[in-house]
């Protein structure tokens, strides 16, 4: 059984034989992916040890006191913290071997094609279809948006109909798609910050051979279950220290300007203050219940926290610094790599926060899901259950 001194002494041996101070960084990234210090809760040969999962935090600070280079989860989120999920519990031998490590490292990008235009919130009504041919490959045909990082991304996830005569849970199978493959096509979306973090991406008759399948064919949904449940820890749960994340860069505010201080906005930042570190201890406790096993729908409120508060302190915070609140560096048209909250001024982190209510599940969506799944309320009656998606009305 691998313990915190075990896992120590691996870190060491690690750090001896690959110096971080003149070791290339994907060197060093692929080194510690084959230790099995990647993700030490993974199978061994797969970035880990099968190691108790709380055990990460042992081996993620003796490589930061080394200075150890990180592998830039900010830019790779999606692979991390959906992707890899999906892939263990559903990949084939083959398909772990192949994808994991360099979704890891960083060296290929993912993104999630779920959403469409024509879904909105219901994603298991997505119209998408995967069309299998005489040779056993398929071939999809459909439009996907708000796809984060697909300009950067080399692999998509990908849900499709692949059987429109049954019920629209029940016709979708899940896919791993080469964004390379002729047919995809990524447009950018210019959102409200002036930049276009996300996409909208165009598949025409893009082939995907069934060996890129996760899953049995038309369990697709059952897959996405996974990848959605880990996707809302990854929004809502990510670590941070006390008075960390957008209600440090508050707090930080406060402190620098007295000039601006009231009663009223005191009041209310202490509230916020409140609600933030509430939030961070639930989280914690969340990730202590994922050492024993998959995440479940107490996700969604975490994610559903995280957006409200998000919201609530960048509108506290331009209102709290006034014009200054109101100022904005560059609208020019950028695609970023990643989103962030605390390195921008405080304009960028109002207007980014409006998508935080969106993203990863709509806030009125999560709030179905943690009233029926975690409450236990009667859930909202639902007419098209047993209805052949194709035979819905569009």
């Amino acid at each position: 059984m691998t313990d915190a001194a075990d896992l120590r002494r691996r870190t060491a041996g690690l750090l001896a034989a690959h110096p971080p101070a003149t070791t290339e960084r994907l060197e060093f990234l692929r080194a510690r992916f084959d230790a099995g210090l990647a993700w030490v809760h993974f199978p061994e040969g797969l970035g880990g040890l099968d190691a108790p999962r709380s055990l990460q935090a042992v081996v993620d600070a003796e490589l930061e006191a080394a200075g150890a280079p990180g592998n830039d989860p900010g830019r790779i989120g999606i692979g991390l913290g959906m992707a890899a999920p999906t892939i263990l519990r559903y990949g084939t031998d083959e398909q772990k071997q192949r994808l994991l490590r360099p979704l890891w490292t960083g060296e290929e990008v993912w993104c999630q094609l779920f959403s469409e235009p024509g879904a909105g919130s219901d994603l298991a009504a997505l119209a998408t279809r995967a069309v299998r041919d005489d040779g056993g490959d398929w071939i999809v045909d459909g439009q996907k948006v708000w796809t984060s990082s697909a300009h950067l991304a080399r692999w998509a996830i990908l849900i499709a109909r692949t059987d429109p005569g049954l019920p629209k849970h029940r016709g979708i199978s899940y896919f791993v798609c080469d964004m390379t493959d002729p047919g995809v096509e990524v447009r950018p979306l210019r959102q409200i910050t002036g930049e276009a973090e996300f996409n909208e991406v165009f598949l025409t008759g893009v082939r995907i051979p069934d060996t890129q399948r996760l899953g049995e064919v038309g369990e697709g949904w059952k897959v996405a279950q996974t990848t959605l449940m880990n996707e809302r820890v990854a929004i809502g749960g990510a670590r941070i220290p006390r008075e960390g994340g957008m209600i440090g860069v508050a707090a930080a505010d406060w402190r620098a300007r007295p000039e601006l201080r009231t009663h009223d906005l005191h009041q209310r930042l202490l509230k916020l203050w409140v609600e933030a570190e509430v939030a961070r201890l639930t989280g914690e406790r969340l990730r202590q219940q994922l050492t024993k096993g998959q995440p479940g729908p107490e996700g969604s409120g975490m994610k559903l926290a995280f957006a409200r508060l998000a919201q609530e302190i960048s509108g506290w915070e331009v209102e709290f610094l006034a014009e200054d609140g109101l100022t904005y560096d560059d609208w020019t048209l950028r695609r970023p790599d990643g989103v962030d909250f605390t390195g921008r001024e405080a304009g960028y982190r109002y207007l980014r926060a409006k998508g935080n209510s969106i993203e990863g599940g709509t806030s009125e969506v999560l709030l179905n899901i943690v009233a029926e799944r975690v409450l236990g309320l009667p859930p909202e009656p639902r007419t098209d259950k047993d209805v052949a998606w194709k035979d819905l009305p569009r």
